[in-house]
């Protein structure tokens, strides 16, 4: 949403300051600064990390679901059901459930693993699935960086050409300005694009890993045989306010 209000904000300025949108359509210009863009991009990270900065930009755009209020809920009663029932009860929820870190959190569990155990080892998954999640990073950060340069170059090639018409003054003027189209699409997917697509991946990494370290103290707590209510209020701990916005708004 946002590229597409900045964008449409600029385009509107344009107009109304007289200009025309038709002057910034250059096939020439948008391929010289994609294409050279794209291959920097290409030349600097390996193939796969681009791919998977492509997948994230769904990420970007549609945000993952995310209830912390839910994930304290289900952790709560898996603490419960496990009081309740033994914690080998909970192999069934374990192999059924849709998260891969808390199934497998969850297996540790009901395999007895020691608790200081079952930290480190969930520790070291965290820190692999935020590594890993953070790739796309540096790609899209290098699409912002390279674009405005591209664009230069696509402005100066543009000139180049205008110079060598110099015979033509007529052409002058519409070429001078065809040339600097490049530059403006450098610019623009720097600036409007690339590097505010890198800030929100990396805010929606940052939630994610907040999330999963959240499940991490509730499968801990729970393999520690902690009363339930302890357990929840750990958990709140987590949310913004440390769950006192959301304790509050639940009173009244």
């Amino acid at each position: 949403m946002g590229p597409v209000v900045a964008i449409g904000m600029i385009l509107l300025g344009m107009i109304l300051e007289g200009g025309h949108v038709q002057s910034l359509i250059q096939l020439t210009a948008f391929m010289i600064v994609g294409g050279g863009t794209a291959g920097a991009i290409l030349a600097s990270f390996p193939l796969d990390h681009t791919v998977q900065a492509l997948k994230a930009l769904k990420i970007c755009i549609i945000p993952p679901k995310s209830d912390h209020e839910k994930v304290i809920a289900e952790l709560t009663e898996l603490c419960q059901f496990a009081r309740k029932n033994g914690i080998m009860a909970l192999e069934g929820k374990a192999k059924a459930h849709p998260d891969a870190f808390t199934r497998k959190g969850l297996s540790l569990v009901v395999d007895g693993i020691d608790p200081a155990m079952l930290l480190s080892i969930m520790e070291t998954e965290l820190e692999t699935f935020e590594e890993h999640a953070k790739i796309p990073i540096p790609v899209m950060e290098g699409g912002g960086a390279y674009a405005p340069t591209v664009g230069i170059i696509g402005a100066v090639l543009g000139l180049i050409h205008v110079m060598s018409n110099l015979d033509d003054p007529s052409k002058l003027g519409g070429g001078i300005a065809t040339a600097f189209v490049a530059t403006i699409y450098g610019l623009t997917i720097a600036n409007v694009i690339a590097l505010p697509l890198a800030s929100k991946y990396k805010i929606r990494v940052a939630q994610m890993v907040h999330e999963k370290n959240m499940i991490l103290q509730g499968l801990v707590a729970l393999q520690n045989g902690e009363n339930p209510h302890f357990l929840s209020q750990r958990l709140r701990a987590f949310l913004p306010g440390g769950g006192h916005g959301a304790k509050e708004g639940a009173a009244h």
